[in-house]
């Protein structure tokens, strides 16, 4: 990661957040103490801005300048709001076209997933705050750029932002070995939206169970799963067929 993506010291961190800077997340040394260092984690709370206590030694292996026990990540775009975004897209007469990601942590499928949805028209990407990957310049790499064209939301609450698309009339469709339907036989027609999960763990149980449907991708070989990149392309192309039907 390059040093400009990145804010040293404890007092730098804190006028970045002051300033409204868009962080990713900060890193700070193990045994970090003292009063402005409580006025850095207060901060941080208030923001929801995830933080890792890591040894002194990763800290280092970021920068070799003075970096006061504290890193923190700079988002490499501006996050957009998924309560903004679905009103504008009703608003000009579309049907929302939304893909929530549950835990994805792997950066080239996150670039890959981006990619398709940009080719595709999806509208937006949603992702948790935590335990997920973020916009970086790996990831916006991988997605040939569309990373910086689509919008992307990073919610602090997912199951939230899940029931948020249920409340504004999206079918909220959930990805999972467990599902009822194969994914060809559920009308995407209206309004839509895909949650999918991480390949390991999948789409967590409080997800699961606020979906208005599951699918699943029918499956003959002996490997678990499909790649979560290429079951969202076939997901989503799914909803190009249908909707290019009528």
């Amino acid at each position: 990661m390059k040093e400009k993506e990145m804010i040293f010291g404890i007092r730098a961190v804190l006028e970045a957040i002051e300033a409204g800077k868009e962080i990713d997340k900060v890193i700070v040394r193990r045994e970090l103490q003292g009063d402005l260092s409580k006025e850095l984690f207060a901060a941080l709370k208030l923001q929801d801005i995830p933080v890792q206590r890591v040894p002194m030694e990763r800290l280092d292996r970021f920068t070799r300048k003075n970096h006061q026990g504290v890193i923190a990540f700079l988002s490499a775009i501006t996050y957009d709001r998924i309560e903004d975004i679905v009103p504008f897209l009703y608003e000009n007469g579309e049907d929302p076209f939304i893909l929530v990601l549950d835990g994805i942590t792997d950066v080239r499928n996150f670039g890959a997933i981006a990619r398709t949805c940009e080719v595709a028209g999806v509208n937006a990407i949603v992702i948790p705050a935590k335990g997920s990957v973020t916009v970086n310049a790996d990831a916006i790499k991988t997605s040939a750029g569309a990373l910086l064209k689509i919008p992307v939301c990073k919610e602090q609450n997912l199951t939230a932002a899940i029931q948020f698309l249920k409340n504004s009339g999206i079918n909220v469709i959930a990805a999972t070995e467990r599902g009822a339907d194969v994914y060809t036989e559920v009308d995407y027609s209206g309004p839509v939206a895909f949650v999918m999960g991480a390949e390991d763990t999948g789409v967590s149980n409080d997800n699961l169970r606020i979906a208005d449907k599951l699918v699943k991708i029918p499956q003959f070989g002996t490997i678990g799963s499909l790649n979560v990149s290429v079951a969202a392309g076939v997901l989503i192309y799914e909803v190009i067929r249908q909707k290019s039907l009528k």
